[in-house]
């Protein structure tokens, strides 16, 4: 049996009225400005977006982790925030969406208030004042009662437009009992451009990238009490869990590293993982995963690099922006040619979202890997929500009949948009196959986190194994 142990780090929550109140804004800004003080700060993100935790890891020099209740299951919040915040000195999750808003017809689930709720933190509530004055306390009334179980800290107001109006704000809120940790005015020089998707990606903008968190952080530290903020941020409890470990032998279905090996010693398979600006949806828990495995992960570049590193046994694509990139990755041929010249030799692929485009027939009209008989194209219509699943075939990553749940985020469409083996059977909140399965493939629209089953980690890196020995014996 394990017993847990209390585990105590500084947090707070980040959350808004409603989408669009400036959460990234405040959220990365205190980041910044708190790891600028020379704080040790573990970025977190609510619900599945992957574009967020990039300004937070720029903000921080940590990973950006993802803390999704529906995905990844309530019982996992709390260990995951604990393997992610283990020896910082504070940890800040910006949350999603508005503070009650959660996955459709499921109550509180997935919500930022569940998550605040689950770690026991307390919440700072980021207010668009642009269009409202005295109102401001019946709406921040409304939110601090509706749940009791949500202890909501103060308020930080966004879009002042002057001091009269922050007077009038800070009068309406002191009336209503609301401490006020911060007053930002209205800043375009600071906005991160946006398109089809949220965000435009660190990965896609660097430099500029850089310069606009180091602006968003001098903006917090001019308008916010700091103090106040780490002051709230030690009221919250210890939370009595283990943090989440991807080499617990105690998670469930993980299982041993594989035998025999462990990365840097010369024998551990390799798995490619595509990275730079066209794919940049990854969680970090993944990489973890198959390293407790017993895999080399290596980063590429399908953009630039030209072959699959060196002894690739296994190839994750993951999401991102292939449709910005299109005429780019169908220049570079050489590695289109190694990537289909890969799957026909059975090795294992796993590719969701942006993996799946990339390897289709073409993209937009561009020549892709042709490993699937597929078309891929933009639409007008968003594919998004949260998804149930099933997996219908047998494939490296999963066995027949496991169950996960996911996300679909995608303003594309595949035609067909299943093969003969597909990939999931989605049964909420719609019925349908979805997804490829051929030879060692396995192909999807569907986001997933594995660390709800760390079992496909460990299905994956073995099957990589597999694979190396095979093309060992025969050389």
């Amino acid at each position: 049996m394990v017993t847990s142990h209390p585990f105590s780090v500084p947090r707070l929550v980040i959350a808004a009225p409603s989408s669009g109140s400036g959460k990234t804004t405040v959220a990365t800004g205190l980041m910044a400005a708190f790891s600028e003080c020379g704080l040790a700060v573990s970025p977190h993100k609510a619900g599945p977006d992957y574009i967020d935790p990039g300004y937070h890891a720029l903000a921080t020099g940590r990973p950006g982790r993802n803390l999704d209740a529906f995905m990844c299951g309530p019982e996992l919040v709390a260990p995951l925030f604990a393997h992610g915040a283990a020896g910082c000195d504070l940890a800040v999750v910006e949350g999603v969406m508005g503070l009650y808003d959660g996955a459709a017809g499921r109550g509180e689930l997935a919500s930022t208030a569940q998550v605040a709720k689950l770690l026991r933190a307390p919440v700072v509530l980021v207010v668009d004042a642009s269009s409202q004055s005295r109102s401001v306390a019946a709406l921040v009334h409304g939110f601090a009662s509706f749940d009791p179980q949500v202890r909501l800290g103060g308020v930080i107001l966004n879009k002042v437009g002057s001091d009269r109006h922050e007077v009038m704000l800070r009068e309406a809120l002191e009336e209503a009992g609301m401490p006020v940790l911060g007053v930002l005015r209205r800043a375009p020089q600071v906005a991160t451009p946006s398109r089809h998707l949220g965000l435009v990606p660190v990965a896609e903008r660097h430099t500029d990238a850089l310069a606009s968190v180091s602006a968003l952080a001098a903006q917090v530290r001019a308008g916010c009490d700091l103090d106040a903020l780490m002051a709230l941020a030690r009221t919250a409890p210890p939370l009595d869990c283990e943090p989440w470990s991807p080499e617990d032998p105690a998670t469930p279905a993980f299982g041993a590293r594989v035998p025999g090996r462990s990365p840097g010693n010369g024998d551990a398979p390799v798995i490619a993982v595509a990275g730079g600006p066209a794919f940049t949806f990854s969680y970090a828990e993944h990489t973890e995963l198959l390293t407790a495995a017993g895999a080399e992960v290596v980063t590429f570049d399908p953009l630039r690099d030209e072959a699959l590193p060196p002894g690739t046994a296994g190839l994750v694509i993951g999401g991102g922006f292939p449709e910005m990139y299109a005429p780019e990755l169908s220049a570079n041929e050489p590695l289109r040619a190694a990537v289909a010249a890969f799957a026909a030799a059975g090795g294992p692929v796993a590719a969701e979202c942006a993996g799946l485009l990339y390897l289709g027939r073409s993209l937009d009209g561009k020549p892709m890997c042709g490993v699937l008989d597929t078309e891929a194209r933009m639409s007008e219509r968003l594919t998004l929500g949260y998804r149930e699943a099933v997996a219908v075939s047998d494939s490296p990553l999963a066995r027949a009949g496991t169950r996960l749940r996911g996300h679909e985020f995608h303003r594309t469409v595949v035609e067909p948009g299943a093969g003969a083996a597909p990939a999931w059977g989605f049964t909420h909140p719609e019925r349908r196959v979805e997804g490829f399965v051929q030879q060692g493939v396995h192909a999807s629209y569907l986001h997933t986190h594995w660390a709800a089953e760390p079992s496909v980690a460990r299905r994956f890196a073995e099957a990589a194994r597999r694979f190396a020995e095979a093309a060992a014996a025969r050389r």
